[in-house]
């Protein structure tokens, strides 16, 4: 739970980071964070015991995963605000419960319950009232991002058990970064104007930031605690950035929040992991 909770505190700053990369194509920022992850990993990759069809499964997790989860997130911030992209987000634990629900024929309650107070405590947080224009388009970029977030994490938890043994998870992560890469790539040979690309200094840094820190070791130290913990528990987890998120635009980038919101959401998220439990038998 620990790996978890520090990426959810990584990734609370990406919703004020990303404001600054306004104006680049959001599939071009894709393929950077993408392509800086891969080269965070490539010195450790070693493909050596991994079969044909575990590598192609492998990369065909990080498409999913990463490559088409920042496809469809970073466009939908053409037609929403941040705090929609973030209010949005809240189904995922949902989806990660249902996907691992179907996938293993096992139903708990317990699970679902944990979701649901998550869920109820991030919409605590960051509910406001939205507007028509874009919302819907902007809605279903989101939810179909989150689908695929979720299925990226249960289809991870499952081949990680597969791999051989010995094998860390390290070094075989590059194949999940260059799956998205190869996605992310195909996607901006029809959306991007590469020649018209052009980012300042400031938004090269953000972009180094986020795809070596926030993607590249975020997504890493995500999956690995995905695996130490049960889907409950990951579900619940899936919304500590959202407070997280709202807390880092208050002290950092100034922006006001309701704290008492914070709180009373913070509380139900809180128990929503308490709810799930973390016992290795369920993992």
């Amino acid at each position: 739970m620990i790996l978890l909770l520090i990426v959810s505190i990584i990734w609370a700053f990406s919703f004020g980071l990303i404001k600054g990369l306004a104006g680049l194509d959001p599939t071009a920022v894709a393929v950077i964070r993408i392509a800086l992850s891969l080269l965070v990993f490539a010195p450790v990759f070693r493909p050596r015991s991994l079969g044909g069809s575990q590598m192609l499964r492998l990369a065909s997790i990080g498409a999913l995963q990463f490559g088409a989860v920042y496809v469809l997130y970073l466009r939908s911030y053409a037609h929403l605000h941040a705090y929609e992209v973030a209010l949005f987000t809240i189904t995922t634990p949902l989806f990660v419960t249902l996907l691992d629900a179907l996938g293993r024929r096992r139903w708990k309650a317990r699970f679902l319950v944990a979701a649901a107070l998550s869920v109820a405590g991030a919409a605590v947080v960051v509910w406001r009232s939205i507007g028509d224009s874009g919302v819907l388009t902007g809605f279903a970029l989101v939810q179909l991002s989150n689908i695929c977030f979720a299925g990226g994490q249960i289809a991870w938890r499952r081949e990680n058990s597969r791999l051989p043994e010995g094998k860390s998870e390290a070094s075989v992560f590059a194949l999940l970064y260059a799956g998205a890469l190869a996605l992310t790539l195909a996607v901006s040979c029809f959306t991007t104007p590469w020649h018209g690309f052009s980012a300042g200094p400031a938004q090269w840094a953000t972009l180094a930031y986020l795809g070596t820190v926030a993607s590249g070791l975020g997504f890493f130290l995500w999956n690995v605690g995905a695996t130490r913990v049960n889907a409950g528990s990951l579900a619940a987890i899936n919304n500590a950035k959202i407070p997280l998120g709202i807390a880092c635009s208050l002290l950092v980038f100034g922006e006001s929040a309701n704290i008492p919101r914070l709180l009373v959401g913070a509380a139900l998220m809180a128990l929503g992991v308490w709810a799930a439990g973390s016992s290795n038998a369920d993992a």
